[in-house]
């Protein structure tokens, strides 16, 4: 497949991501979507390396799924914790900053 095939599914996945992240209210659909993010950036990472014929885009790559796979645990482990608190993970009710 052409490097233009690539480009344009981690295009359409970033959008739907970005899209995602300014439309939802439930935290864990706004995290999966920074994620869905995340995961089109390296889709364009590793096509670029695989073009060029490079393993540093696939090495990034790979150091940048080690960093999600701590971000993702830290992340849900935040929205438990609202969830205790608050009981709700809808964005537009927790003001966590108002005293």
């Amino acid at each position: 497949m052409e490097l233009d095939w690539y480009l344009s599914l981690s295009a359409v996945l970033f959008t739907i991501g970005v899209i995602g992240v300014l439309t939802r209210k439930n935290a864990i659909v706004v995290f999966m979507c920074a994620e869905l993010m995340l995961n089109s950036v390296n889709l364009t990472l590793v096509s670029f390396s695989a073009q060029h014929g490079d393993v540093h885009g696939q090495i990034l790559v790979f150091f940048s799924l080690c960093v999600a796979a701590a971000e993702a645990a830290v992340g849900l482990a935040i929205i438990i914790a609202i969830f205790r608190n608050h009981l709700t993970v809808d964005i537009s009710q927790i003001n966590l900053l108002r005293w």
